[in-house]
């Protein structure tokens, strides 16, 4: 087996393995450490001795082996040490995948949002500290500061492993679901840096819903939300230009868009419409699904978005939606009336500033014949964002406005 098809292959396992050790350990901290050890030691050997017949066994056995090691040479917790490097390794592994319930423990409700995101990528993605870090452009030493608080405040909530049960089990998979959205739309576009997006965040994001629908495939809000992330991630390529330039939605070369992707997305939200009460993933991948309908821009049934947006607005209401919604209202009814929307938030002090909401505004004043507002507006969102590629497109969209 090649490099790559071994590190996709551990990719898959590491929270499976993971998983298997924090049952049987009860050591967040320690087990993760162990596996990521043995996952380093069959990086070097399986490419170049193969992979073993049953890899996941391999993989729990060897970290088994290292997490007694750490804890035999760890004078400090010489009372434990005993108990558990007397337990003999076994050679039998669980069929039980267990990610679903790490990804829970990851998205403790205890923890930050950032906390919960940074953890759900080192314990459940198997990306390296140094990586995530790299992802979200803060310093290594901070981001492993951060996942070592993660730990330790879920050690301290003396959380067990296992699903929780009834409404909590609902309402911490929303906040796994939210976590995973998070980490796609980081990936998608990139809050801050050179690069407009980041694929390998976004793909990242992808397989761990894949993961989660694996285990859950009647859960109408997990289809949606793979639908909307597979429907969003197949337009990457026509996104920017070959010189890493913004191209809004309206400008893209739709013929760059990834159909075998498309062709999925759409499926799955066949099936998560099917389900009853709507929620706020189906419809965002609804929405998503109506811009993918149409072959060409002017194609669009805007009259369906904002219906959408509507809907959306009615059962999860955000800034974030309403400004979307002014958006699609702007197509359908004109510039003024997107702009009259617009003005309601204002007074919303999540938004204050945002340079999203200084963007779109731009954009509906120019379309409105006000070339010195829009391009005021443009400059101060430029201003207002830490995307390099944002801050080119919106400074040359005020560049080519006259007053």
């Amino acid at each position: 087996m090649t490099a790559p098809a071994v590190e996709d292959l551990l990719r898959d396992l590491t929270p499976q393995v993971l998983g298997t050790l924090i049952r049987r350990y009860h050591r967040f901290e320690g087990c993760e450490d162990a596996v990521q050890e043995a996952v380093l030691a069959a990086a070097v050997q399986w490419p170049a001795e193969g992979v073993p017949d049953n890899p996941r066994g391999w993989l729990v056995t060897v970290a088994s082996r290292r997490l007694i090691d750490q804890v035999r040479s760890d004078r400090a917790r010489r009372e434990r040490e005993s108990a558990t490097a007397g337990e003999v390794v076994p050679e039998d592994v669980p069929d039980t995948d267990d990610t679903l319930v790490l990804l829970f423990l990851c998205c403790h409700p205890t923890l930050t949002p950032a906390s919960r995101t940074a953890l759900t990528l080192r314990a459940v993605g198997g990306l390296t500290t140094a990586e995530i870090a790299r992802a979200f452009l803060v310093p290594e030493g901070t981001m492993a500061a951060r996942i070592s608080r993660a730990k330790q405040r879920i050690k301290a909530a003396g959380s067990s492993f296992g699903m929780p049960d009834g409404a909590d089990r609902e309402e911490r998979l929303r906040v796994v679901l939210h976590v995973l959205y998070l980490i796609f739309n980081e990936g998608y576009t990139a809050s801050s840096g050179p690069e407009l997006h980041r694929a390998d965040l976004a793909r990242e994001a992808i397989r761990l819903v894949r993961m989660v629908r694996a285990q859950l495939p009647e859960d109408a809000e997990v289809t949606g939300l793979l639908a909307l992330m597979l429907l969003t991630h197949a337009r990457r390529d026509a996104r920017t230009t070959a010189a890493g330039d913004l191209v809004p939605l309206d400008e893209q070369d739709r013929t760059k868009w990834d159909r075998e992707l498309i062709d999925e997305g759409l499926a799955l939200v066949k099936a998560s419409l099917a389900g009853p009460d709507l929620g706020p993933y189906r419809l965002q991948a609804a929405i998503a699904a109506t811009h993918a309908d149409a072959a060409e821009a002017e194609e669009t049934n805007w009259s369906q978005v904002h219906a959408l947006y509507l809907i959306l607005e009615r059962i999860a209401p955000n800034p974030m939606v309403t400004l979307n919604r002014a958006i699609a209202l702007a197509e359908t009814e004109g510039p003024a009336a997107g702009l009259a929307l617009l003005a309601t938030l204002d007074g919303d002090e999540r938004m204050a500033g945002h340079h999203r909401l200084l963007s779109v505004r731009a954009h509906l004043l120019e379309r409105a014949g006000d070339p010195a507002g829009a391009r005021d507006h443009y400059r101060r969102a430029a201003r207002a964002t830490a995307s390099i590629a944002e801050q080119r497109y919106l400074e040359s969209r005020a560049g080519r406005l006259r007053a």
